[in-house]
């Protein structure tokens, strides 16, 4: 009967809703909010994978229709006046402010360099505004990833508070008389550490594929500031020159170095 009972006791101690159950109120916040940390990191955690997923397949399949010789003015058309993602919003951006400037007639070096200079602000406030975006969410991982452990470490101080309590109460060290409170304080440092550790993973790599998402938007504008400069240092303009062709449809070549 004794080592019946001792096998159910061990059994108890291995269920994580009877060591829930059976723990101090304050231990038991600690795994609550520990739990609530976790379904809060594991949100993000799904909602980024989904986000970055969706973000580098338009990218793909932009730079396949750069890549395939259509003309920047086909491309940027086909994306719409206001299209959604960043990479084609930014050749829209590029190609407004040339067709603006170009309306105004044949350009200075100063004018080609101030065109070249508006276009890089225009694509570098672009690109903060992307990277920040993306980036929204990796906060909470990172402050779930490094707190929880520590709040994981307080419920099993806690825990063995309550351990050393209930010896001095008993006037034993028999050992099912720690075990249960020894249980609660190690079931503790557990859920700690299965809140932090998938944080602390995906913020790491989604730190990562942010960092390679903006260096992708950095790589493509300064193709674009390359288009331009090889348009406008196409060679100097003659003399007498022949009537022009409609300033409303500029032609950019886009050649993106390997």
């Amino acid at each position: 009967m004794t080592v019946a009972a001792t096998v159910a006791s061990e059994a108890s101690m291995l269920n994580p809703v009877t060591l829930f159950l059976t723990a101090d109120w304050v231990v038991k916040s600690v795994m609550v909010g520990l739990a609530v940390a976790s379904v809060w990191s594991w949100t993000v955690i799904i909602d980024k994978a989904f986000r970055f997923t969706a973000l580098n397949a338009q990218a793909n399949a932009f730079e396949k229709a750069i890549a395939s010789g259509r003309s920047l003015e086909d491309v940027a058309a086909q994306a719409g006046p206001e299209p959604a993602h960043a990479l084609p919003r930014m050749l829209v951006i590029a190609l407004s402010d040339w067709r603006e400037t170009r309306r105004k007639g044949p350009l200075t070096d100063t004018e080609g360099n101030l065109l070249i200079s508006r276009i890089d602000r225009s694509l570098d406030s672009l690109i903060a505004r992307e990277g920040q975006r993306i980036e929204e969410g990796l906060g909470v991982l990172s402050v779930v990833a490094t707190a929880s452990p520590f709040i994981g470490l307080f419920g099993t101080v806690w825990g063995i508070m309550n351990a050393f309590g209930r010896i001095a109460a008993a006037g034993n060290t028999n050992l099912t008389t720690v075990a249960p409170a020894i249980a609660e304080a190690l079931f503790a440092t557990a859920v700690g550490l299965a809140a932090a550790i998938p944080a602390y993973i995906a913020y790491n790599k989604f730190s990562i594929d942010a960092g390679k998402f903006t260096g992708r938007l950095e790589s493509f504008a300064d193709d674009l500031q390359a288009a331009v400069a090889r348009r406008l240092g196409g060679g100097p303009a003659p003399v007498a020159p022949p009537p022009p062709p409609p300033p409303s449809a500029p032609d950019l070549s886009f050649r993106r170095s390997v």
